[in-house]
């Protein structure tokens, strides 16, 4: 194997594989994708119902709360009567409020001192918040007032970090309630210190998020991390993103947001948000924003378990489509390294077997068949080569005889022409009828010498694609007359029988007269020079092709009629049977024209002449041959007759240019020679 190249069955695996693993590959990305899409869909809406629910939360604790103290101090009235009660009250007070109460405190608003309380610190009551004189029954929730505890300004001590369940209870505020006498005066103000918001740790998968909340000013008033509490969000690095949604939520939308830096710095965070009224102030303008938050790898934590499945399904997938591809590319390669293996085996081609077919793909079939027919083709072309070789050889062997052949029938008459000059010239002749006779036959050998000449640059001519004819309207009959006059001496002189049957009617055919009576003269001189003994027949047959109606009888026709001047159709006959074909050929040209008389037809389309003698014959093997250059049958035999083996090549070159066809027909060698030659008539003709 040439270096950089690779079998078709690794590129096919390679290919399959570098299309199928990126497109598996990819599918998992987008699978995946579209489920951490989902999550965070979830997410979006679980986390901003949290929000909401977080908000209502808060307004429904702080409105328990404001009922509960409004009740309370409704009852403190029976039960401080005396300084000794109030102690006991605020502690059963703080046992029977919710449990998110932290601590309680009772001060004398007459003297400003705290007469009882369960907290290390001390809240300063304004005396002011409210009237000193009773105008209502009952105390209303919205006597009660609120105050918002922040770590900096917040009265925790250690001590009450301790009593505290715990530092995630935010969102701390004093509560303060008036208490008025019997008489409805003011005494005493009750206060309670609750934290409204326990943030619990977020558990993983949880979607409820932890609690922030921030005021409308930008102040963060509950977070996990207490050291966020207080700070403002315009002093954290993700302040835009924090300020939008303020505004957002101010707006009253509820929606979804990322963050970065609300918990750790860098950790992505993903928040649902909503607003209430803020529960501090009576201003109905300012309001709180509620985040419901997680982190997102806790928000997407369920996604863990699907990105670990589609990991193992992608290495699966991979592996099985490694294997899938494997097979393939192996079914795929396999029938074509048979017919690689096949071609590449030279006993194969020798051998004349087959190339393996009944694949399971119907291309490699097809390509099994044209590999054998290409074989085929490819073992008829070398039998050509081999035959065409051969030919070669024998042509080249043709050639070197015809150069002998032409050489000695140029030579003949040159030395004729030569001698009979020199008889003349040295004045050996005796009369003047002697010295004319040398004279006329100088003159013969002449002619000859320049038919042999025109014959060879008729050839090169052909050969060369430059011989024209110039053709026109003749009358057939008046050229064969010609001819039959030229080859009648040559007839006479070896005693043959001429047969000839030409009509009186004008055949008219569109032909070069001069080339048309060459290619005559050469077949008819061909079949006098070779029949010693019989006879030579000379035969025109008129075909027709249109419909023939009789003037007598309308209901007679013919698909095609025929004029036939002579029965002889290339078959070996004897002398008595062609005399007597003769006779009947004339008995019928009288009829046909008897009856052509009475009938109506179309013009005549071809004139078929046929030139037969019973001469020496031709071997069939051989008669196609005949037609080709320099070709003789056998050279030892025609050499007798002379001749350069031109004729018959230059006749089916005029033949054809003039838009005819010549052929050739013998049964065999001693049974005589048919030379057929088929014309197309002229439109005049009748």
């Amino acid at each position: 194997m040439a270096l950089g190249q690779s079998s078709f069955r690794r590129i096919l695996l390679s290919r399959l594989l570098l299309l199928s693993v990126p497109v598996l590959l990819m599918g998992v990305y987008v699978t995946y994708r579209k489920a951490r899409s989902v999550f965070l869909d979830t997410a979006r809406q679980n986390l901003t119902e949290s929000a909401v629910r977080k908000g209502e939360s808060i307004q429904q604790s702080l409105e328990a709360l404001r009922s509960n103290l409004a009740s309370a101090s409704d009852a403190a009235v029976l039960k401080l009567d005396s300084p000794q009660n109030h102690q006991i009250f605020i502690s059963q007070l703080t046992e029977i409020l919710p449990t998110n109460i932290l601590c309680a405190q009772l001060t004398d608003l007459r003297t400003n001192q705290i007469t009882a309380n369960t907290c290390t610190q001390q809240i300063e009551i304004n005396n002011h918040l409210w009237p000193q004189r009773q105008n209502q029954v009952l105390t209303t929730p919205n006597r009660v007032d609120v105050q918002l505890l922040l770590p900096p300004t917040s009265p925790l001590t250690d001590a009450d970090r301790d009593r505290e369940e715990s530092l995630n209870n935010q969102l701390k505020i004093w509560l303060t309630a008036p208490v008025y006498d019997r008489g409805g005066k003011l005494r005493y103000a009750l206060s309670v210190k609750s934290a409204i918001l326990h943030q619990e740790r977020v558990k993983a998968g949880s979607l409820d998020g932890y609690t922030v909340v921030i005021n409308q000013d930008g102040i963060i008033l509950a977070h996990p991390f207490i050291q966020r509490v207080g700070r403002n969000i315009r002093q954290m690095p993700d302040a835009k993103r924090l300020e939008t949604l303020l505004k957002n939520a101010i707006a009253g939308k509820q929606d979804f947001f990322h963050l970065f830096f609300l918990e750790k710095d860098g950790v992505e965070l993903v928040a649902g948000y909503s607003s209430i009224f803020s529960p501090i102030t009576e201003d109905r303008q300012h309001k709180w924003i509620i985040l419901a938050v997680t982190p997102l790898d806790k928000a997407l934590l369920r996604l863990k378990e699907i990105r670990q499945a589609l990991v193992a399904m992608t290495f699966g997938l991979i592996a099985a489509s490694s294997l899938a591809t494997l097979y393939m590319s192996s079914e795929l390669a396999r029938p074509l390294e048979q017919l690689r293996d096949y071609a590449l085996k030279e006993e194969h081609l020798q051998s004349g077997e087959f190339p393996p077919q009944n694949f399971q793909i119907r291309e490699f079939n097809q390509l099994s068949l044209a590999l054998s027919e290409m074989v085929t083709r490819l073992r008829a072309w070398g039998e050509e080569i081999v035959s065409a070789w051969k030919e070669a050889q024998n042509a080249n062997k043709l050639k070197s005889e015809f150069l002998a052949t032409t050489s000695h029938e140029l030579r003949t008459p040159l030395n004729g022409i030569i001698n009979c000059v020199r008889v003349v010239k040295d004045d050996y002749c005796d009369s003047k009828e002697e010295e004319i006779e040398f004279l006329q036959q100088a003159d013969d050998a002449a002619i000859h010498l320049l038919e042999i000449i025109n014959d060879v640059l008729d050839i090169s001519k052909i050969e060369a694609g430059k011989l024209s004819v110039t053709p026109e309207k003749v009358d057939l009959g008046k050229i064969l007359n010609e001819v039959i006059d030229l080859q009648i001496v040559p007839i006479q002189q070896k005693g043959l029988q001429l047969k000839t049957t030409i009509g009186q009617d004008k055949i008219i055919v569109n032909v070069d007269p001069a080339k048309f009576k060459q290619v005559l003269i050469n077949v008819v001189s061909n079949a006098v020079k070779f029949t010693d003994v019989g006879m030579i027949a000379i035969d025109v047959q008129v075909e027709h092709e249109s419909r023939v109606v009789n003037k007598k009888d309308s209901n007679v026709s013919s698909s095609g009629s025929q004029l036939r001047l002579s029965g002889v159709e290339g078959k070996t006959q004897s002398r008595s049977d062609l005399k007597a074909v003769a006779i009947e050929s004339k008995n019928d040209t009288s009829q046909n024209s008897t009856q052509l008389s009475t009938k109506k037809s179309r013009q005549h389309e071809k004139v078929t002449i046929t030139v037969s003698d019973t001469g020496i014959g031709i071997d069939p093997a051989q008669q196609e041959k005949l037609f080709r250059p320099f070709v003789m049958v056998d050279g030892t035999t025609t050499r007798r007759f002379g001749g350069t083996g031109l004729g018959l090549a230059i006749s089916r070159n005029l033949i054809e240019l003039m838009g005819g066809k010549i052929g050739l027909y013998s049964a065999g060698e001693g049974r005589g020679t048919t030379v057929t030659i088929v014309l197309p008539l002229a439109e005049t003709s009748r």
